[in-house]
């Protein structure tokens, strides 16, 4: 097991890496429109994904950049794409949210629940003409309140097709923390269709794999799906320049754009009454002071640092891999903006 942990921190330091090289393209102004980052992610993702054999699928969400990665997709082809050339993995016409590789039976969607239809359509081509094949679906607690997805759980334990459900769950459904707007317990509701169902650590690699193993097979056997709980964090929320994530790092620079308007909304003549005036700045307020102590700020929960205390008794294989993974994603960048040949 201790050598597979090496091979699954190098997906997720790869991953990591090139996320983190893509948030400075975007903010340089030359990727376009939002873009929704799974740093926070890895561990469910590899932890998973190193489970999985030739013929299995994948159905993804909106952050399908780290397992695009770690399945095998080019990571060149994956940058020229969300750069918008017509080279890249989609002729850039998908971004970073609607990927698609035939060759490696994936498939991702920025819309909110897809992955699950996906995941049963790969599922049922699977069951006639890869058997002993499985489909994976990944999505966010937030996901857990469409219909679509809900419905192919359904579908999935009827017909018990060879899918494992992955929800990650990092307690927010876009901007809205998700209890406000969920019913009930997620387990649950999945366990009311029928499906086994697992909650596991998502900042932990190992326990990932060892569950995601344990279901993968159990779907391969011909017994059914099964739906993991996976709860994690993503440091920069549901997108790159989360305002709320953007005053809590820099408050005197952010604060300052809106103080302003703020102040000239309170006392503008006219409108709500003041006692709605204040209770609408003490939502801006509690907002502001709750991203402030969410657990995305310690290090504990980054699934990075976590993983590489685990490794670090082995320091000369440790830099060397670093080092190694470092120069893949700066090469890159590289070929992907032209300045080396491919």
């Amino acid at each position: 097991m201790q050598s597979d942990l090496w091979a699954q921190y190098a997906m997720m330091l790869k991953s990591r890496l090139f996320e983190e090289m893509v948030a400075k393209l975007w903010q340089a102004g030359l990727i376009s429109g939002e873009m929704h980052l799974g740093t926070g992610e890895e561990a469910v993702i590899a932890g998973v994904v190193s489970q999985l054999r030739e013929g299995d699928a994948l159905a993804l969400d909106h952050r399908a950049t780290a397992a695009s990665l770690m399945r095998g997709i080019d990571p060149v082809l994956l940058l020229r794409e969300m750069l918008g050339f017509p080279d890249g993995l989609c002729s850039g016409m998908g971004g970073h949210m609607h990927l698609y590789s035939k060759e490696h039976l994936l498939a991702s969607s920025g819309i909110v629940g897809a992955s699950g239809p996906t995941a049963v359509g790969f599922a049922l081509a699977a069951q006639t003409l890869r058997p002993g094949a499985i489909a994976v679906s990944f999505f966010g607690d937030g996901a857990m309140n469409q219909g679509m997805l809900l419905e192919a759980m359904n579908l999935a334990s009827a017909w018990r097709l060879p899918v494992v459900f992955v929800c990650k769950n990092d307690g927010w459904a876009i901007t809205t923390q998700s209890e406000n707007v969920t019913g009930g317990n997620l387990m649950d509701r999945a366990h009311g269709f029928g499906l086994p169902t697992v909650e596991v650590d998502g900042t932990d690699v190992s326990a990932v794999g060892e569950v995601a193993h344990a279901a993968i097979e159990r779907a391969r056997s011909g017994q059914g799906s099964t739906f993991l709980h996976a709860r994690c964090v993503h440091f920069e929320g549901h997108f790159l320049g989360f305002q709320l994530i953007r005053m809590v790092r820099d408050p005197l620079r952010e604060m300052s754009k809106n103080s302003l308007p703020l102040t000239r909304s309170f006392l503008r003549p006219g409108g709500a009454a003041l006692h709605k005036r204040i209770a609408g700045l003490k939502l801006i307020l509690a907002a502001t002071l709750s991203t402030q102590r969410d657990p995305r700020w310690d290090p504990a929960f980054d699934p990075i640092r976590r993983t590489r205390t685990n490794l670090e008794s082995d320091m000369v294989r440790l830099q060397a891999l670093e080092n190694q993974v470092e120069q893949e994603v700066n090469k890159t960048l590289a070929i992907a903006l032209g300045e080396v040949p491919a």
